[in-house]
């Protein structure tokens, strides 16, 4: 066993992890969303579950940043201003609660409210005030702390706004970044130590790098409509995962 990785992981687990990394950031890259979920299903199988969520976030942390800065100028920075605001908030809320909530409940809400936004009423990009930004960021932050991936809610909010396919994965991609930056301090707070996972991380995060670069030049050969259409597509395949994890815990 090598000495940068973790002694509960063998050298094929890690392989599989890094390339699974440099995956599901091409997915999130060229459809929008969904890599930072199937990443932390494929960590849970592997990962001591003290790690798993510090660990996927600030892996996480590297791919949603290189993506962001690759696409910072369709980020709507006035809406990433808000959303940070009220992820900070969060993230103050989350580092002072002591009793977590049942995850079926946080499951079924974060499900439901991801259809609804994916599948409700439109609102006009104005009817969508400031104060909305910031509820959305101090929510979202809360429940990544115990959920880990909260992108298909992030998702949900930002696909409301009418952004075009480049505005939408680099504001989306922007909104990701401060929460995981967010939740790397509040874990390494509460004393989470990731020196000893560090190495395997960055490993995951240059993967993460390949991946992005890829997606995106994947992005550009994707029509407007189609991407619109996949992008909602797995959004909701992702709610309904959650729904069925849900219903399996009952």
């Amino acid at each position: 066993m090598f000495e940068f990785l973790p002694e509960s992981l063998s050298i094929p687990e890690a392989a599989l992890l890094v390339a699974l990394s440099g995956i599901t950031s091409m997915l999130t890259a060229a459809v929008g969303i969904g890599g930072g979920v199937l990443l932390l299903a494929a960590m849970a199988q592997l990962l001591p579950v003290n790690a798993l969520i510090p660990v996927h976030g600030l892996v996480q942390l590297g791919s949603n940043g290189s993506r962001a800065w690759l696409m910072r100028q369709y980020v709507d920075k006035s809406m990433v201003i808000y959303f940070g605001c009220g992820a900070i908030l969060g993230a103050l809320i989350a580092s002072s609660i002591v009793v977590q909530l049942p995850l079926y409940w946080i499951q079924l809400s974060v499900a439901l409210f991801i259809l609804y936004l994916v599948w409700g009423p439109k609102l006009y990009k104005h009817e969508v005030s400031s104060i909305g930004h910031v509820l959305a960021g101090a929510v979202t932050t809360v429940v990544s702390m115990f959920v880990g991936a909260t992108g298909p809610l992030v998702a949900g909010f930002v696909h409301r706004q009418r952004y075009s396919k480049f505005e939408t994965t680099g504001t989306f991609a922007a909104c990701m970044s401060l929460q995981h930056f967010l939740k790397m301090l509040v874990f390494t707070a509460i004393g989470f130590s990731f020196w000893q996972w560090l190495p395997m991380i960055i490993l995951m995060i240059l993967s993460g790098l390949v991946g992005t670069w890829v997606g995106l030049k994947l992005l550009n050969r994707v029509p407007e409509a189609l991407f619109k259409q996949i992008y909602k597509v797995v959004v909701t395949l992702l709610a309904m995962r959650l729904l069925w994890q849900v219903m399996e815990s009952l």
